[in-house]
């Protein structure tokens, strides 16, 4: 999701009209192409446990370069490293804890998602780079999602080097809305497959082989919270134990989904902790999370407010990494 200026009324108030007009489809109708599996239902005498985040702490994102900073990604590296994207453009931050405790910094990744790297695919480019979801291979590469073009990119650190993957999307592009701004956004990795997430258009998790760059799969999970109007989006994914975690933006909503059965197996609600950190939206109850990391002890949050501030600090557009204690005992 792009950001937009907050000084301009007028175009909040277009960009308010356009996003309802977006979600058109979505809350008349809710149709879905006939070939997807179809969400996982929690059986009526054993539902799937529900729990409530609690955020443990709270930082705010200093703006790299006092630049607007919109965070949509999140990944834990294996030495616990936190990384962070950006969809105003390209490129990845390593969050650096500062010893105030209440904001850390972002450090871009050097040497990574460089314009020279990014060259070979600038004939093709349509618009600015809008990156949206992040994820690792066991090799140690970085991937990106990109909205505008559907493209899914990787940074290679042994050589420098980055390749777009060329994935046969064509079982699935009856999916692919002709809006740019609502295509991939989120991205992980488990087990050779590349899980993406379409976002609210006609929302679907794709499941590519990397071995062979093919679809394996797709399908739906939807949880039981419902959401404004009925409106199913996806707006980032996490591996971790074995399991697919999945950001529900509208729903307000973490998902921890068995990836072999393709159904949800705990849910985890965030509404009272998103509407705690008093951030002004587009249209009211429209969610603002977009970063999703979980490792052993902890779900990790971070909002893409896109530039808006909170009301009780009207000039102050940072986004926040919250990090929440896991209920569920594992």
């Amino acid at each position: 999701m792009g950001r937009m200026d907050v000084n301009k009324p007028v175009l909040r108030c277009i960009c308010a009209m356009a996003f309802s007009i977006a979600f058109a489809p979505c809350l008349l109708a809710q149709k879905q192409p006939v070939s997807v599996t179809a969400p996982a239902a929690a059986p009526d005498d054993k539902p799937w446990p529900r729990y409530t985040l609690n955020a443990e702490q709270t930082w705010l994102c200093n703006l790299p370069h006092g630049k607007a900073f919109d965070a949509s990604g999140l990944l834990i590296q294996p030495d616990g490293a936190l990384l962070i994207e950006d969809n105003n453009g390209i490129g990845i931050y390593r969050v650096q804890f500062t010893q105030d405790s209440k904001t850390v910094d972002l450090i871009q990744f050097p040497d990574c998602y460089t314009r020279q790297q990014l060259k070979p695919f600038a004939a093709e480019k349509v618009g600015a780079y809008d990156c949206e979801g992040i994820t690792r291979d066991a090799e140690g590469r970085l991937y990106l999602c990109e909205e505008a073009n559907r493209w899914i990119l990787r940074w290679d650190p042994a050589t420098k080097a980055v390749e777009r993957l060329d994935i046969d999307w064509s079982s699935v592009t009856n999916y692919f809305s002709t809006d740019r701004n609502a295509s991939f956004e989120g991205i992980a990795i488990g087990n050779g497959k590349l899980y993406v997430a379409n976002e609210r258009s006609a929302p679907v998790i794709i499941v590519v082989n990397l071995a062979t760059l093919k679809v394996d799969d797709h399908f739906l999970v939807e949880p039981l919270e419902p959401s404004l109007l009925g409106i199913l989006h996806y707006s980032d994914l996490s591996w971790f134990d074995e399991k697919l975690w999945v950001l529900c933006r509208q729903h307000r909503v973490v998902l921890e989904v068995d990836p072999k059965t393709r159904q949800p197996i705990a849910e985890f609600k965030y509404a009272d902790l998103e509407n705690s950190l008093g951030y002004k939206t587009v249209l009211p109850g429209v969610g603002i999370m977009e970063g999703l990391a979980v490792d052993k002890n902890f779900i990790w949050l971070c909002t893409d407010n896109n530039g808006l501030p909170r009301y009780n600090h009207p000039k102050d557009i940072r986004p926040t990494l919250i990090r929440c204690q896991r209920p569920d005992g594992k």
